[in-house]
């Protein structure tokens, strides 16, 4: 499998006219004189898609000193004359890649976006084909039952602390420099270094999840360098907590969404129906991970090779990210009831989970000092575990990060309203991995930067993902054209 398909398999209002009329650049030759374009290396990409290298800097404080290289892709704006300028496909993660999206979720975007924009993608630094790195964790530790920290049965923190100092010598081992230099603020650094490559005046963005944070530490850092920025399924912007808030998160995120998956379960017509009524779901699916925390159930090439109370638990967090995903779920509810499992599910390749899980280890422990204390961990999981029980205690625990050896080189970049009022937020109401109470923090601390598009629809990703009509033609007028609404807008 290539690298770019490798890391894809791995998340009618009044406007008002906002930023210059006038293309950005003069044309897309000139834009990217400076640039080496070949084909891309891959299958199933659109044969119009080209990548490229940017040398960036390891570190920005030592600009002179050792480079790295970071690969990018784009298809250019079908419409020449009509060219406006680029549109960053920033991914989520940390850890996603957007090398392969001007291919494919760009391919989504209304033709009027796509004639007035370079679609751009790149694999952000550390990630492969970009100068990689790789902690070479253990392959249990590659689980995402471990990745996330699914406390003890009992509430115990205490393997949780063992795991992290486990993963932290791996990283710190087998890491290298590149390491120490991958973090939120590098990666926006890196942006503006490829703006400059392409010979771009200002960017448009379009970033999701964990892109809407480093779309807004961008916005807060080069405000002058932005032209349209859209950003989908929004970070808590808490400078003093950053990826701990999202950990957390994910508890508020599983209770605004496991209603939806409890309806859909309980309906009459559900060939994989768990339940005679939706208020009967919860309890099942609590007795079930109680139950199977005491008597996993071997389950031969999975990772772990048993389905325990908290890989169930993962395994719903992973569900709730979209509706579609809610049959494979029930299958499993309705297998384990019965004492069995179905066929272990598909693993990316381990080189490319390996490369993914260093990359999110070190932006996240890089972004901003945790705790170290296992008391600490241990009084947020208590508190958690007893209003939140379908999440166990796991957003409050201990990641990698509380044993990183390194302190962060800088404190995290406070959003603010300082700015151009050039982005337009848009959210989903129920949102597992982030939730809607975050985007509202997001929205807040961006004041009248911002209006914000609110969705009735369950999923993560808003944009282009789950046929809201009205949030969708938002969108893509504001990309297309700078028209934004007046004020926040729901859209039912």
């Amino acid at each position: 499998m290539t690298q770019i398909k490798r890391n894809a398999a791995l998340v009618a209002t009044s406007v008002v006219l906002l930023g210059l009329t006038a293309p950005l650049t003069t044309s897309a030759s000139t834009a990217t004189t400076s640039l080496r374009w070949a084909k891309c290396t891959g299958t199933g990409l659109d044969p119009r898609q080209e990548c490229a290298t940017v040398e960036v800097p390891m570190d920005y404080t030592h600009p002179g000193g050792r480079t790295i290289d970071v690969a990018i892709s784009r298809i250019p704006a079908e419409d020449p004359a009509a060219r406006r300028g680029a549109l960053m496909l920033i991914p989520g993660g940390p850890g996603g890649s957007s090398l392969g999206d001007p291919s494919g979720k760009g391919q989504k975007l209304p033709q009027d976006v796509r004639d007035t924009h370079d679609l751009i993608g790149f694999a952000p630094r550390g990630l492969a084909p970009s100068t990689s790195v790789d902690c070479g964790l253990d392959h249990a530790d590659l689980a995402l039952s471990k990745l996330r920290p699914w406390p003890a049965p009992d509430g115990s923190v205490a393997e949780n602390m063992l795991t992290a100092q486990r993963m932290a010598d791996a990283c710190a081992r087998n890491g290298g420099e590149l390491m120490r230099h991958i973090d939120t603020i590098a990666e926006a650094r890196d942006l503006d270094r490829i703006r400059a490559a392409l010979g771009e005046r200002k960017l448009s963005a379009w970033g999701v999840s964990y892109g809407t944070y480093v779309g807004s530490v961008y916005s807060q850092l080069f405000p002058h360098r932005t032209d349209r920025i859209v950003l989908d399924s929004n970070d808590d912007p808490d400078p003093t907590r950053v990826a701990r808030a999202w950990l957390a998160g994910h508890e508020q995120g599983v209770e605004d969404t496991f209603p939806e998956f409890a309806k859909w379960a309980a309906a009459p017509d559900n060939p994989d129906r768990l339940a005679g009524t939706a208020a009967e779901v919860r309890p099942l699916f609590l007795k079930l991970a109680a139950r199977l925390d005491r008597e996993p159930i071997p389950w031969p090439g999975a990772n772990p090779e048993e389905l325990n109370g908290n890989v169930l638990r993962q395994t719903l967090l992973d569900t709730l990210y979209s509706p579609s995903r809610f049959p494979a779920l029930a299958k499993l509810i309705l297998a384990a009831q019965s004492g069995t499992v179905p066929p272990a599910p598909a693993a990316p390749p381990e080189q490319v989970l390996q490369n993914v899980a260093a990359v999110g280890a070190a932006t996240l422990c890089n972004d901003v000092a945790w705790p170290a204390s296992a008391a600490e961990y241990q009084k947020g999981v208590d508190e958690s575990r007893a209003k939140y029980p379908l999440t166990a205690g796991m957003p409050r625990n201990a990641m990698v990060c509380a044993a990183w050896p390194t302190p962060p080189k800088q404190a995290p970049v406070r959003i603010t309203d300082r700015g151009p009022s050039n982005i337009l937020l848009v959210q989903n109401e129920r949102d597992v991995a982030t939730p809607l109470a975050g985007a509202l923090k997001l929205r807040r601390a961006l004041g009248d930067r911002a209006v914000m598009v609110t969705l009735n629809s369950t999923g993560h990703d808003a944009y282009l993902a789950h046929g809201n009509a009205c949030g969708d033609e938002t969108v893509s007028r504001f990309l297309a054209t700078g028209e934004r609404p007046d004020a926040d807008v729901h859209c039912g």
